[in-house]
């Protein structure tokens, strides 16, 4: 369901959240060998938070990422709106479009009205899971994978 990016986007803002602040800025090569991802892709991502607001981006060989915003003020659904929008929380499951586009047009898909209900759930467990949260739990259990 949600892209590559965007379950990158979500582990390494989840790392550097459980990360020590008094450390300061992690640099990118740290950042994607402890997430096991690629550092060129790693950084494209970690860029795009930092032009939204959401991480600090300092240049340089001693230069890295930190959290801009509070844990607790960023959701599952900030992020993923950032990375990949919010269609995914929107469209048809089967169509091009948002639902709303697909029923105005009387054609519905055949899994419409069951789609509809799980969307809602996810958009809603998105929009109310917090980063703190989940970075809580990562923390409280070694059986958490990020």
């Amino acid at each position: 369901m949600l892209s590559n990016s965007s379950r990158y986007a979500i582990r390494a803002i989840l790392y550097l959240a459980g990360r020590d602040k008094s450390k300061g800025s992690i640099g990118i090569r740290e950042i994607s060998s402890a997430l096991g991802l690629p550092a060129p892709y790693m950084s494209k991502i970690l860029q795009q938070l930092a032009k939204n607001k959401m991480l600090n981006s300092v240049k340089g060989p001693n230069g890295g990422f930190s959290m801009h915003r509070k844990p607790e003020s960023i959701t599952l659904y900030d992020v993923v709106k950032i990375i990949d929008g919010d269609a995914v929380f929107r469209n048809c499951l089967i169509h091009d479009g948002s639902c709303g586009d697909v029923k105005r047009s009387k054609k519905v898909c055949t899994v419409h009205e069951e789609y509809s209900v799980i969307r809602k759930e996810i958009n809603t467990l998105f929009r109310n899971t917090s980063i703190a949260e989940l970075a809580g739990r990562a923390s409280d259990t070694e059986n958490i994978f990020i």
